[in-house]
């Protein structure tokens, strides 16, 4: 077989390498370099982030840290002190603590601590430690079951006790240094009843901004920012969740309170307690509703007692509305013939009448649609003018008061101040009611000079006599004297101006016809309303009053209840005080129950000889009040 050219052998081809469509190679290495540039790109930002935050950012996030668990709390005044015009406390303030626990926290810890050491006790036998220990503490103040609930109550935050000793407070606290203990403030009342009417009522108020004491009544209340003082403030770190609980230690940024200033009175604390107890004796004695009493200095309308008949134990803590109330100031009432003193001082000032002016008194005198009589039957009669004021003669009166004109009867109420509020500054006083002029009818002029058909407080009335006494002169009541500051000055409170209602004559000339009041002359008949306000060795000047209440059933005048006044001066040459009374709706059956002479007489006793005033160089002139045709 011919040889032909070599076959060439089959070339094999290399094996082929299958590349990954989706991947490959290159993506590998793709995927691991993205990679890389995350890692460094993260870190970086990490990195700046880290910088920021502590070069850049570390001291306004430090700050909000820190106000996270921060709190400003207020460092409550110490209050004033509330004293009469001798510097005997009325009122004042002792420190105290009041005493809390956290119950679901104390019961957490104490479980966990037992775990650890089952010899301290669960928390059963800690809670009762505590109680039983801050019953032998505090003794009866506190019912150890009543704590026992409290502290194994399902609450974050509870008060155990109040108004704890601190000393005895701090033997709790270190005992049982889960218990905490809170400032607090006791107010204090020395004298109890005495001028409770006055002074009013404090409690510690954490409701309030800024918690504190502060006056819920009488000048407690009206007085208030005087007495509170201003508040203090420091930081503190609280109990997360819980800003009422300061972790101790952590006070700082500390601003000291300011301590109220002491307030001290007119009052003379003897004085008020004799006016409340013989306004109480006697209210008893007569059946009346209740009864009220002032008494002023003649010539500074300082008042030196506002008695009611009833009072309140501000120490009790537990006292009603109606008890808050003092009726001296804010109840008004029509005065009856105590208001007679306004036509007097009229007639007088304007000439109209002198004192031994007689004026004849009919039986019986129509003014308008009304007839007036006169609390005795009589025929016409004879009266001088100092007659018609010490016999009290509704008719006389009315006569002299129709002389004098109504324009100038209504300039004379208003100069003696009825009508408006003293201004004396305590709570809720009433301005009483007068007419306006403008608004009077034809009887209107028949009733307000025998003293109805208006209305005044016992306040008012003895500003009436006030002036009187002052030679003209009203000094509006005042019963705070000066105010005592933290660093020891003292402020006088400024006297009010006073108000010149008539003439020194004329004040005079009244004062020596009110005498006659109290006259007795039995040999010749000659007697006033008011004898038994006669105060042997003294001149007295005085007024007796008997104003009929309103019947709710009629609308009319009672016939059987009544209000009796009496207002007077002590003594008539030269006053020292004047003293109002009222009394509402006594038994006027009874003796007693017709006048208010009996207790002017007692206090102006008692106030004769408490001062020392002078006998009267000479007793009163017996003068005549009837004349016989």
């Amino acid at each position: 077989m011919p040889r032909g050219p070599a076959a060439r052998p089959a070339r094999r081809r290399p094996p082929t390498v299958r590349r990954d469509r989706r991947t490959g190679t290159r993506s590998h290495r793709a995927r691991i370099l993205i990679g890389r540039l995350l890692m460094v790109l993260a870190l970086l930002v990490a990195g700046v982030r880290l910088v920021q935050v502590q070069g850049f950012e570390a001291t306004a996030l430090s700050t909000r840290a820190e106000q996270q668990r921060t709190t400003t709390k207020d460092i409550p005044a110490e209050r004033g002190s509330i004293l009469d015009r001798n510097g005997t406390p009325l009122a004042f303030s002792q420190e105290a603590r009041s005493l809390w626990v956290l119950p679901r926290l104390m019961k957490k810890t104490w479980t966990e601590e037992a775990r650890k050491d089952p010899s301290r006790g669960n928390f059963d036998t800690h809670t009762a430690e505590i109680a039983a220990t801050m019953h032998r503490v505090l003794g009866d103040a506190v019912n150890e079951q009543d704590l026992l609930a409290k502290l194994r109550a399902d609450t974050s935050f509870v008060y155990l006790v109040d108004n704890v000793d601190p000393v005895k407070a701090a033997q709790i606290t270190k005992t049982f240094p889960d218990v905490g203990s809170e400032y607090r403030a006791i107010r204090e009342y020395p004298q109890g009843t005495v001028a409770s009417n006055i002074v009013g009522l404090a409690n510690w108020r954490k409701d309030q901004q800024p918690p504190g004491t502060h006056g819920i009544a009488g000048l407690e209340s009206s007085l208030d920012n005087v007495l509170s003082g201003s508040p203090g403030r420091m930081v503190v770190d609280t109990e997360q969740g819980n800003n009422d609980v300061v972790i101790p230690g952590t006070e700082r940024d500390l601003v000291p309170a300011t301590p109220g200033s002491d307030v001290q009175l007119t009052i003379d604390t003897d004085v008020q307690y004799t006016a409340q107890h013989l306004m109480a004796d006697y209210v008893r004695k007569t059946g009346a509703r209740d009864g009220s009493m002032v008494v002023m200095d003649a010539h500074t309308g300082e008042v030196y007692a506002l008695a009611n008949d009833t009072a309140f134990d501000p120490n009790s803590r537990v006292v009603t509305l109606n008890q808050l109330a003092n009726p001296a100031v804010t109840t008004p009432y029509e005065p009856g013939s105590v208001n007679k003193v306004v036509t007097a001082a009229a007639g007088i000032e304007y000439g109209a009448v002198k004192p031994d002016t007689v004026i004849q008194v009919p039986g019986e005198l129509p003014v308008a649609d009304r007839v007036i009589h006169d609390a005795w039957p009589h025929g016409t009669i004879n009266l001088t003018f100092t007659g018609v004021l010490a016999r009290s003669s509704n008719i006389g009166t009315v006569l002299t008061a129709q002389k004098v004109g109504p324009d100038r009867f209504a300039d004379m109420l208003q100069r003696l101040g009825l009508g408006q509020r003293t201004g004396i500054g305590l709570p809720g006083e009433s301005p009483g009611s007068v007419p306006p002029r403008n608004q009077w009818s034809g009887s209107t002029f028949g009733n307000l000079p025998i003293g109805q058909g208006l209305s005044m407080t016992v306040l008012q009335m003895a500003g009436m006599y006030q002036a009187i006494a002052n030679d003209g002169v009203r000094v509006p009541p005042r019963i705070v004297q000066a105010e005592i500051r933290p660093d020891g000055t003292r402020q006088e409170e400024p006297r009010p101006a006073g108000v010149r209602v008539v003439s020194p004559d004329t004040a005079r000339t009244v004062r020596d016809m009110l005498r006659a009041v109290t006259q007795d002359a039995p040999g010749v008949g000659e007697r006033g309303t008011g004898t038994s306000a006669a105060l042997p060795g003294y001149q007295i000047s005085g007024k007796t009053g008997t104003a009929q209440q309103v019947d709710p059933n009629c609308g009319c005048y009672s016939d059987s209840k009544y209000w009796i006044t009496f207002a007077g001066m002590l003594p008539a040459e030269n006053p020292r005080f004047v003293i109002g009374i009222m009394l509402d709706a006594p038994d006027y059956s009874r003796p007693e129950g017709r006048s208010a002479a009996p207790i002017f007489h007692d206090m102006a006793s008692y106030l004769a000889q408490r001062y020392q005033i002078p006998v009267s160089p000479r007793p009163s002139p017996i003068v005549p009040l009837t004349l016989q045709p």
